[in-house]
């Protein structure tokens, strides 16, 4: 590896093999943002653990391997998103973004509510549409799990209607914030921010989903629900890169 390169740990799609998880989506921005020189190694679910344990510890109580987690120039690796970003803007401040924002708060208090809500639409989705076979029967075992019951019953019980209903409210809500300041399209107005790269992952991760998932996002936004589509063009210059 150049002397100067990140290494970006990630997760697949199927052939043509692209990013698609909102979490890396969040790192994968901010490297481009910055433009950073950065390598992806693209990893299966079960593949993460025994390729990062004995050069990381998790950093919460349980062991638990995740990506996106990245290896710095110096061999340092850094886990979970929120912390690689600190670690990026800290190593590499140039050019500069702003981390903490009020918008950046609510994305963040809100993400159990909102992928809560959603995961009987996406969970059973990700394997029939996304993963590779590698990947398939430990998201069937390790989400069942999560859920307590198979993902087609989730699909049945908190699927469709259910979960949109449900998510919609806070769809409405930030598809408003991003409106707040003038026209957009960032949060704050024609500033970029670390908030519009967590909201861009969870809507090209929708979007890589399906287009079915997206129009119903958009459905479900209200007014301003255009917010979101031109969120997306104007951070096309860092998301473009997304399979390699």
């Amino acid at each position: 590896m150049a002397s100067n390169e990140i290494l970006l740990f990630d997760i697949p799609t199927r052939a043509p093999r692209t990013t698609w998880s909102l979490n890396p989506w969040k790192t994968r921005l901010l490297l481009a943002y910055k433009g950073l020189d950065f390598k992806t190694e693209w990893v299966e679910y079960p593949e993460i653990k025994p390729r990062l344990e004995g050069y990381i510890t998790p950093p919460w109580k349980e062991p638990i391997y995740t990506v996106p987690t990245v290896r710095f120039p110096d061999g340092t690796y850094v886990m979970d998103s929120r912390r690689i970003a600190e670690a990026i803007n800290e190593r590499y401040p140039n050019p500069p973004i702003q981390m903490a924002s009020k918008y950046y708060t609510w994305l963040e208090k809100n993400y159990q509510a909102l992928m809560t809500h959603l995961e009987g639409v996406y969970k059973p989705l990700i394997p029939a549409r996304l993963l590779n076979e590698a990947s398939v029967p430990y998201w069937h075992e390790t989400r069942s799990r999560d859920v307590g019951m198979p993902l087609d019953q989730l699909a049945k019980e908190r699927g469709g209607d259910v979960a949109w209903g449900l998510v919609e409210p806070l769809l409405k809500e930030v598809a408003g914030m991003l409106r707040e300041n003038g026209e957009g399209p960032f949060f704050l107005g024609k500033e970029v921010s670390y908030a519009d790269f967590w909201w861009a992952g969870f809507l090209l991760f929708v979007k890589k989903i399906g287009e079915d998932l997206w129009e119903e996002l958009m459905r479900r936004s209200g007014e301003h629900a255009k917010a979101h589509e031109e969120l997306l063009e104007a951070v096309r210059p860092w998301s473009e890169r997304n399979d390699h």
